[in-house]
C-alpha cells in the first residue's frame, strides 16, 4: 500500500471524516439510516484512498447524497 500522504489530502480526509461523524451522530439519534451509513463511509474511505483529487470527488458526492435522496423522494 503506498502511503502517499501530503497537507491537502490529510486535511481534506479531517473534514469529510468529521463531515461523516456529524452524519453518523444525526442518523443515529434521528433514526435516519441513510444519514448513518453515509457518516459511515465518509469517515471510512479516506484510509483508502490517497489522491487528493479522489477524496474531494468521493468525499463531495458522500455529503451531497442524502440530501439529493431527500430531494429525490427516497
Amino acid at each position: 500500500m503506498d502511503l502517499n500522504l501530503n497537507i491537502s489530502s490529510l486535511l481534506l480526509s479531517l473534514l469529510f471524516s468529521s463531515i461523516g461523524l456529524g452524519y453518523f451522530l444525526f442518523g443515529k439519534r434521528q433514526q435516519e439510516y441513510l444519514f448513518l451509513f453515509v457518516g459511515l463511509a465518509l469517515m471510512i474511505y479516506p484510509y483508502m484512498v490517497s489522491s487528493t483529487a479522489t477524496v474531494t470527488v468521493i468525499g463531495l458526492a458522500l455529503s451531497a447524497g442524502p440530501f439529493v435522496a431527500r430531494f429525490l423522494g427516497w
